[in-house]
């Protein structure tokens, strides 16, 4: 896959994933461990798109990320 679309596959679907996830956290209708597995899935993606395109900060940022994920995980499991 060409490197643009990667980006731009790797930024629009973790947005859309970041989205569904603060929405299912917000709702607090039982979705918690769905909407971590999102928020990992989405911080994943993030960190590719990150790693492409050398922005070395946001790239960091997704760790931080991938660890609140885990962290609602293991709380919400």
């Amino acid at each position: 896959m060409q490197r643009s679309r990667l980006i731009t596959f790797f930024e629009t679907t973790g947005s859309v994933l970041a989205m569904a996830y603060a929405l299912l956290i917000a709702s607090n209708t039982g979705n918690e461990i769905l909407g971590f597995s999102l928020l990992l899935v989405s911080a994943l993606l993030f960190a590719g798109w990150g790693w492409l395109d050398k922005r070395w900060a946001f790239l960091a940022l997704q760790f931080f990320y991938a660890a609140s994920a885990l962290i609602g995980l293991w709380r919400w499991s």
